[in-house]
């Protein structure tokens, strides 16, 4: 499809602005030079590998997939189904190189490429096709680079050297999908310091339920299938073994029945590997320390919270001296304690340890006031003294690190910038992405008695005294704030408010980084919190901003958001009048078993609140339009939740539009959210009752 409206064109052209900008950083051990991954310019989406210079500052290509085979199309469905499902699962579309990993030196990086695996010898940019053993998957190269461990056909292999785990029925060197989708570890193999043996994941998934996926453009084509973990039933059987090259094999001995989530893993020496496990509500959390000779553990730090533990990355985390650096909420904050003995205090929200820095001094990113901004602090584990390191508003963060290096990426309403600093000064990182069309003025404010943040945004020009139908553009869902002073997430708002609306979005109780009270509003029960969250603080905006029409309110969402647009209507008709509902999770009985538990618990445990979280069965009492969106090749929220819910609609008489994707994931990639875009706006201007004069599109 060819977009006519400009901002939608370019949207699609630019990967939503996000062609032609670096990612993956990796510095040198001796942080003399990094590599990274980045396409040729802001309308390129293939990426290739590049070296950078931090003598220098000059940058050269080290290894082009277009040049390495020019005849590939870089089409997701030429991926091994692991690799095309861990790509949706960290939400990645990069026709090219999609991940490399590297020796400490950078002199050898590995990568692949539609199943087959590539070793590049950085110094010359050469790059030498590898023997697999089938379509590999995550190769990662041993510290001498000369050995690189796959994964083919859910089997662990080295190149050179033939299949390292045993036939046994599992999976091996993979993370499994709760892990992937909702614990932050994407890694199953771990190569040893000394490179004579691999930690590798052993994943059981046969008691697990089957989820099937067919293309129904191509009824000629087999139905895919895979392993789903769904609420309140088995989860994925995880083990961690050390496989030496020698052939000996020893298991990692923890109590897997009371902590089944393996939520990090690696080696801290030869003789030494740290894990991270949770119990199945994640509400304890301990560190390990793993004998990789006999495979015995012990406990190093737990972590226990009454509501769940919220994952803060970079922790747990083992300083050089031994003690333990954890996470430690209070009511008020996020903050981290050493030993037990909180080092923050409550005016504080981190939200990253990013890991030693400078005389022993911790990197952290972290809220200091205002949740909409970010900045990057060096913390004193000793004393618990902060240093800021960025500052002026907007949403500061750490691209990579090194002796005597930072890279930062510093996002404001005024752009993007990535910046290097080092003891000779700063430089900007090189960044190839399209400039931004919009420089959005949301106008933000803390609503109702819950301080809850909220923006609106009203159309380029619009003169004060107009009154405007309302677009609540929402998510709502715990794990992701949208509030936040960064460009990149008001420009698809801007349009939308071009179109003629006051767009409206707002963090409801339930989202994260104003305090964990905050967050954990909604424990065992989603639906009621996120509703009364976002009617009050409508009517609060309402009151401070004239120009809102209460009267003509439509909301539109993806995922939780989508989830939230149905309920709105649903259970709101006379606040909503219009949804668009994006890849909505119906019923929460459906979805998996680490996200869902982690703050409903188990449905046996809490039959009521899934039951009340549940839409189907408000179905009868629809009366407002609602327009279902889903894509048929969604891994992540099935699409029969979507079809559970038009079913009963339909069985009640409740007339309703449904907007199938054929072929398209829960990530929108390649154009598909501005074309959803277009329907949306069609469905919105119709069922709001607007003419044909409504929001006429500005020039770019």
């Amino acid at each position: 499809m060819t977009h006519t409206d400009p901002y939608l064109a370019l949207s699609a052209a630019t990967g939503r602005f996000s062609y032609g900008s670096p990612r993956a950083v990796t510095l040198a051990a001796d942080a003399s030079h990094a590599l990274f991954l980045r396409s040729t310019g802001s309308t390129d989406p293939v990426e290739r590998l590049w070296l950078y210079d931090l003598t220098t500052h000059q940058e050269r290509l080290v290894a082009d997939p277009v040049a390495i085979d020019p005849a590939r199309t870089g089409a997701a469905a030429a991926l091994p189904p692991l690799e095309r499902r861990l790509r949706e699962r960290i939400r990645l579309w990069a026709p090219g190189i999609g991940s490399f990993a590297a020796t400490a030196d950078l002199g050898t990086a590995v990568f692949a490429l539609d199943g087959r695996v590539f070793s590049c010898a950085t110094a010359t940019g050469t790059s030498t096709e590898l023997p697999v053993a089938g379509p590999a998957f995550d190769p990662r190269p041993n510290p001498a680079g000369d050995t690189v461990a796959y994964v083919a056909d859910g089997a662990l292999h080295l190149t050179p050297g033939g299949r390292l785990s045993p036939a046994d029925g599992a999976l091996w060197g993979v993370a499994e999908f709760a892990a992937q989708e909702e614990l932050g570890r994407t890694r199953g193999h771990w190569w040893a310091p000394d490179g004579t043996a691999v930690l590798a994941a052993r994943v059981d998934e046969s008691a697990l339920p089957l989820r099937h996926f067919a293309d129904p453009e191509h009824p000629e084509r087999p139905a895919e299938s895979f392993a789903y973990p769904q609420a309140g039933g088995p989860n994925a059987d995880v083990r961690l073994w050390v496989l030496r090259l020698d052939g000996a094999r020893t298991e990692l001995r923890w109590d897997t029945v009371e902590f089944p989530y393996l939520m990090a893993a690696g080696w801290e020496g030869d003789g030494e590997i740290l894990l991270t496990v949770a119990d199945r509500l994640q509400q304890n959390v301990l560190l390990l320390t793993a004998d990789p000779a006999t495979g015995a553990t012990r406990e190093l730090s737990r972590t226990v919270d009454e509501f769940w533990v919220d994952p803060l990355p970079g922790t747990p985390l083992r300083l050089a001296d031994g003690r333990v650096l954890t996470s430690a909420d209070t009511p008020a904050a996020r903050g981290v304690a050493l030993d037990g003995k909180i080092l923050t205090d409550e005016r504080l929200q981190v939200r990253r340890v990013v890991g030693p820095w400078r005389d022993g001094r911790l990197l952290i990113e972290a809220g200091d006031g205002d949740p909409a901004d970010q900045d990057v602090f060096l913390l004193d584990p000793h004393t618990g003294a902060l240093e800021k390191l960025t500052g002026g508003g907007g949403v500061h963060a750490v691209a990579a690190h090194g002796e005597d290096v930072l890279l930062l990426t510093s996002a404001s309403l005024d752009g993007v910038r990535r910046e290097l600093r080092t003891s000779a000064g700063s430089v900007d990182f090189p960044d190839l992405a399209a400039e931004l069309p919009y420089r959005p003025q949301p106008l933000l404010s803390r609503v109702t008695e819950h301080g809850l943040p909220a923006a609106v945004l009203y159309p380029s020009g619009h003169p004060a005294g107009r009154k405007l139908p309302v677009l609540l553009d929402v998510y709502g869902g715990p794990g992701f704030q949208v509030i936040a002073n960064e460009p990149r997430r008001w420009q698809f708002k801007q349009w939308w408010a071009d179109q003629g609306f006051a767009v409206v979005t707002v963090d409801n109780r339930g989202t994260p980084f104003v305090s964990p009270d905050f967050t954990r509003a909604i424990f065992r029960r989603f639906s009621q919190v996120a509703i009364d969250d976002q009617v009050a603080a409508l009517q609060a905006l309402a009151a401070a901003h004239p120009d809102l029409d209460l009267e003509r309110v439509g909301v539109r969402g993806w995922s939780y958001g989508g989830y939230f647009a149905a309920l709105a209507v649903l259970r709101r008709p006379d606040v909503f009048h219009a949804a668009c509902a994006g890849a909505p999770p119906t019923d929460f009985r459906l979805y998996d078993t680490a996200y869902t538990e982690r703050y409903l618990g188990l449905p046996q445990d809490n039959p009521a609140g899934y039951a009340a979280d549940c839409l189907v069965d408000d179905a009868p009492g629809l009366s407002r339009p609602l327009l279902l969106i889903h894509g048929l090749a969604d891994d992540n929220v099935h699409p029969s939740h979507s079809l559970l819910l038009s079913s009963a609609l339909t069985r009640a008489g409740r007339p309703h539009s449904v907007l199938p994707l054929s072929g398209v994931s829960h990530m929108l990639p390649d154009g598909a959210l501005e074309r959803v875009a277009t329907a949306e706006l069609a469905f919105l201007r119709e069922k709001l009752g607007l003419g044909p004069e409504f929001g006429a599109t500005p020039s770019l």
